[in-house]
């Protein structure tokens, strides 16, 4: 093979090496990333149940909004206990019942809601966790799941997870 081939085999590969990075990066921000923390979880036990709030920030940094399908709070751990789900009107009157619970700081992050893109919103949620012994275990292992309606699903942890 002559010296004239491998010169033309070698920009041609840079050429399509160039070609599929400005691609990638151009199209990076069309796919769904959400991430979050968790700021604040307080509880109060109700009979056999565990009532919890959970104050966190989550954020969208792609280019595409965030459509919510569904909000639920899991216990996390080898078996995965999903909580029942207070409703966007009911938070309101589980606060005003359970004046221990302390002050509603932020809104309720529910279905139908949408996180804009590029944006940081401070929302929270609440359940209720069956057979639980204290809200100690809650504050551990609790996982925030969010569904977007095209499927995609995120997890915010109690833990700060390694990359």
């Amino acid at each position: 093979m002559s010296r004239q081939f491998w010169s033309f085999l070698a920009v041609g590969l840079a050429v399509v090496a160039a070609a599929v990075a400005v691609i990638w990066t151009g199209t990076k921000g069309a796919h769904l990333e959400v991430d979050g923390k968790i700021i604040n979880v307080r509880g109060i036990h109700l009979g056999d149940s565990e009532l919890v709030a959970v104050d966190f920030r989550v954020t969208n940094s792609s280019d595409v909004p965030v459509v919510l399908r569904e909000v639920s709070l899991r216990l996390g751990g080898q078996e995965q206990l999903k909580g029942m789900e207070v409703s966007r009107p009911d938070v309101d009157t589980m606060f005003q019942i359970h004046p221990q619970l302390g002050g509603k700081d932020n809104d309720v992050l529910a279905q139908g809601d949408t996180i804009p893109p590029r944006k940081t919103l401070y929302r929270m949620a609440e359940a209720s966790f069956n057979g639980l012994a204290s809200i100690a275990s809650v504050e551990k292992d609790l996982v925030i799941h969010i569904e977007d309606v095209d499927g995609a699903a995120f997890d915010i942890t109690s833990e700060e997870q390694p990359k």
